[in-house]
């Protein structure tokens, strides 16, 4: 056998032995439906396809580099993940872009999102930190998670991108909730959190994340201005019935309708083409995906990679519940991606990344310590 065939085979050999497939063949059926309704959506434009299409090679890629990764090592560059991504977001607020919020350093290339990273190193740092102490999580333990939490979450928020400042904190809360935080304490916190929702509706939300919140609770009051998004997503869904009009078919992404329809609001158009059909085969992957990676969270041996790969998980999860909820009118609109179906790179490539991380954990089950 000749030394290219050799290679081809130990490559191969190296992607079965770090690749969970199942997993994998989920995430591939979720991409390939996003390109499709992306297609529609985007009224036939290849190029967006395309661009979709080559970010989504660029998230495999990473997330194959991760899982060659040992958990054991990615616990010793925690930290310094932790801070550099830090470091990036602290640049926004200087040289950061966007419309409602600056959320995005424009790189020239490409444009990053640099709280789509921390959804990450949040977990990771959590996850890093209470690996180190007894668990369940004493108060002081409980001080140092929120205070990693906090900072990060704080920063987001006030570019302002409150949705994303509150699922980048969730993704920490899950790690500490996984790594058996009682029962009372978590209803104190929830308690304190109630508390103070006044004086984040007075002085930490601005008029528009306020007014998003009045729409939710009654979109026809402004049914041409603030309540559009809302109401043209549901007519959207609802059009959509059992079967779905058919791929290529959503009137209200064609007629320019409903807004934002290849990123935030990209699960409405599935649900008009392919109706309450598509919407349970897309819901079906995603629990599928979820509940793989809650069992590949089980089954890891130590903490470090236990609690991250199960706050990964139920991140992942939470993503697909605030849109879901978005567009169909049960939750505010709050901006958040449906994710791997909406367009979008920095999205896509960290969530890959992440699942990355979760095949390392299943890969590397046998050799980790406690």
């Amino acid at each position: 056998m000749n030394p290219l065939a050799l290679r081809l085979r130990g490559l191969g050999q190296r992607f079965a032995d770090t690749i969970d497939i199942p997993l994998l063949l989920a995430l591939v059926a979720v991409m390939t439906i996003s390109l499709f309704v992306l297609h529609s959506a985007a009224d036939g434009s290849m190029k967006m396809v395309t661009a979709q299409g080559a970010r989504y090679l660029a998230g495999l890629a990473v997330m194959f580099a991760f899982a060659q990764i040992p958990p054991t090592k990615l616990r010793t560059w925690t930290p310094w993940l932790f801070a550099a991504t830090l470091g990036i977001l602290m640049l926004v607020p200087l040289l950061g872009t966007g419309q409602s919020a600056r959320s995005w350093l424009n790189l020239g290339l490409f444009y990053l999102q640099p709280s789509e990273l921390l959804k990450l190193t949040v977990p990771m740092m959590v996850a890093w930190y209470l690996h180190r102490e007894p668990l369940p999580p004493s108060w002081k333990a409980l001080a140092v998670c929120v205070a990693i939490i906090g900072v990060p979450s704080m920063l987001i928020v006030i570019q302002p991108a409150f949705g994303t400042g509150v699922l980048v904190a969730a993704s920490g809360v899950f790690a500490l909730f996984l790594a058996g935080l009682a029962w009372w304490r978590i209803g104190l916190f929830v308690g304190i959190g109630g508390a103070i929702t006044p004086v984040v509706w007075f002085f930490v939300l601005h008029d528009f994340q306020r007014a998003r919140i009045f729409n939710f609770l009654d979109p026809e009051h402004d049914p041409q201005g603030t309540g559009w998004n809302i109401i043209q997503s549901k007519i959207a869904v609802g059009s959509g019935g059992f079967m779905g009009k058919g791929w290529g078919h959503s009137t209200q992404a064609h007629l320019n309708f409903l807004p934002e329809h290849t990123t935030d609001f990209i699960f409405a158009v599935l649900s008009e083409e392919f109706g309450w059909v598509g919407v349970c085969v897309v819901l079906a992957l995603y629990l599928f995906i979820v509940g793989r990676c809650l069992w590949i969270a089980t089954n890891a041996r130590e903490t470090y990679a236990r609690v991250l790969a199960g706050a990964l998980a139920m991140t992942f999860f939470v993503y697909a519940m605030v849109n879901g909820g978005m567009v169909s009118g049960l939750l505010p609109v709050v901006g958040v991606p449906m994710p791997l179906l909406s367009y979008g790179g920095t999205s896509a490539v960290s969530l890959l990344a992440g699942f990355g991380i979760i095949m390392s954990v299943f890969a590397h089950r046998r050799f980790m310590g406690t």
